[in-house]
């Protein structure tokens, strides 16, 4: 079955790499609601997100039961609501298919207002209390969903394993650094520049702090000061020592030869102490070395860092214009390779999501920015279930202000078959009242045009769509302005019910 608007073939799809939010208030702002999605995984949701959004992006542990699902986003029911046919959607996904596709229930076309939907508490009541895991990288525990919190928003109220995973993301509240929970301590203790610090001579008296990126500055400029505390504090030692000293010697026992012994005790102990000057002298100079060394060593490694920094920065534009020049030269006609797909399919059979997104190509130069995107329908989604999915994205791109804006034309998909060339293809027409085909303001253009069951997935191992691992997409593009859709004897697919 296609994924179109209401009696057509094709759907604008709303790719879930590029996020949108519900509005708060939906009587004023219908319009913002989020549409289907087929690659939930990916959000990347801003914190200011309002409860009515898609369903629960988590990992359930055990797995989703389909009662729970959303049958258009194929999530965790969020916020879910019921028709009078018995039928649970996020209350956000039905509402913006009841506007989209008509008042019909999207399962069994039944008719279905907004005003007939009504709160399933006890569905939402059930899907909070379900066991997920945490979502940091590495930890293992698990919690009702109620009580997760991820790092691009809450699910519940109650996040308090996010506040104690040590595998959770937090920010360094000095320089702003994002780490996980155990590393804060040692990045604070020992590599944070902005973190404060105490000078190394704080045991000799110095009670100066700064942050340790001053340190070696503050080092530099009050070496003498430094150097004083030191000798300062040795020569207090070293009294002190003397003092005791002669006290032990008052209390012994003296001899005839008491009273010459005297001036032989206090010339040592001038000797000991110009030792002391001489010893504190070479320290200070040895220091003032060392620090000129330090400082010459630090602005070479400053300037490295900087010679590095710009290094990087136009290795990676060359890079870019390396990708883009190369996307120009497909002139609309790009192969899509994909290599290992036998991983994909065993995540696919194990019920993991898989979305894949093409490189980008263009239609022509100048010429629309495209990429394809792939979803292995897993084996529980609702009546797509173990099929691939395919979906064409305009992208920004580098010719659009000399282009006509929305794209018109003819986009041609197929799965190559590559031992008798008997190729699975669909043609579609563009549609320019689609949000899908107009300019794109962001660099990927949230809405997508394509087919939820373009092919069913068992059908790859009866001709040789696959080999040696690799499975070939073939996307072909035409803009162009007149009506007319057929080309080369390929007819487009007829009229399917919509999601």
């Amino acid at each position: 079955m296609a994924c179109s608007d209401t009696h057509k073939s094709s759907l604008d799809e709303s790719n879930n790499d590029w996020p949108s939010s519900c509005a708060a208030a939906m009587e004023k702002e219908r319009e913002s609601y989020l549409s289907p999605t087929e690659n939930p995984s990916t959000l990347s949701v801003s914190p200011s997100l309002q409860p009515d959004q898609q369903g629960y992006d988590v990992d359930f542990d055990p797995p989703l039961e389909s009662k729970y699902e959303c049958p258009i986003c194929l999530m965790g029911l969020r916020s879910a609501v019921q028709t009078p046919c018995g039928h649970r959607f996020c209350n956000c996904c039905i509402r913006k298919s009841i506007r989209d596709t008509g008042q019909k229930c999207p399962v069994d076309n039944e008719v279905l207002t907004e005003d007939q939907l009504f709160p399933d508490n006890f569905a939402k009541r059930e899907i909070l209390s379900l066991t997920v895991r945490c979502r940091n990288v590495g930890c293992m525990e698990k919690m009702e969903l109620r009580h997760l919190e991820v790092i691009s928003g809450r699910f519940g109220e109650n996040p308090f394993h996010e506040q104690l995973c040590l595998f959770a993301n937090i920010v360094c509240e000095y320089c702003n650094m994002e780490l996980i929970r155990n590393q804060l301590a040692s990045h604070c203790d020992t590599d944070c520049l902005k973190a404060p610090v105490a000078c190394t001579f704080s045991i000799f008296g110095c009670r100066e702090k700064m942050l340790r990126n001053d340190l070696a500055l503050h080092m530099q400029e009050f070496t003498q000061m430094h150097m004083r505390y030191m000798a300062d504090v040795l020569r207090n030692q070293t009294i002190n020592g003397l003092i005791s000293s002669h006290s032990a010697s008052a209390a012994s026992p003296t001899d005839s030869r008491g009273a010459s012994s005297r001036p032989e005790g206090a010339c040592q102990c001038n000797q000991e102490l110009q030792q002391m000057r001489e010893t504190v002298l070479e320290l200070e100079s040895r220091l003032v070395r060392q620090d000129h060394k330090l400082r010459e060593l630090s602005i070479r490694n400053e300037t490295q860092s900087t010679q590095m920094t710009e290094l990087r920065k136009k290795l990676a534009s060359l890079e870019e214009s390396m990708r883009e020049l190369e996307a120009q030269q497909y002139q609309g006609v790009y192969v899509w390779r994909l290599d290992g797909f036998s991983t994909h399919i065993r995540n696919q059979e194990a019920g993991h999501p898989v979305v894949l997104h093409s490189p980008p190509f263009y239609t022509g130069r100048p010429g629309y920015k495209l990429c394809l995107r792939l979803h292995l329908q897993t084996p529980n989604a609702p009546r797509c279930s173990n099929y691939i999915s395919l979906f064409v994205h305009t992208m920004q791109g580098e010719f659009d202000s000399q282009l006509s804006w929305p794209l018109q034309g003819t986009i041609r998909l197929a799965v190559l078959d590559q031992a008798e060339g008997q190729h699975h293809v669909e043609v579609m027409e563009t549609k320019p009242d689609l949000q899908a085909f107009q300019r794109p303001t962001v660099q990927r253009n949230p809405k997508g045009f394509g087919y939820v069951t373009f092919m069913q997935l068992q059908a790859l191992h009866q001709r040789g769509f696959v080999r040696d691992d690799v499975l070939l997409v073939r996307c072909e593009v035409t803009p162009r302005f007149d009506a007319s859709l057929r080309r080369e004897g390929v007819q487009p697919r007829g009229l399917e019910p919509s999601l």
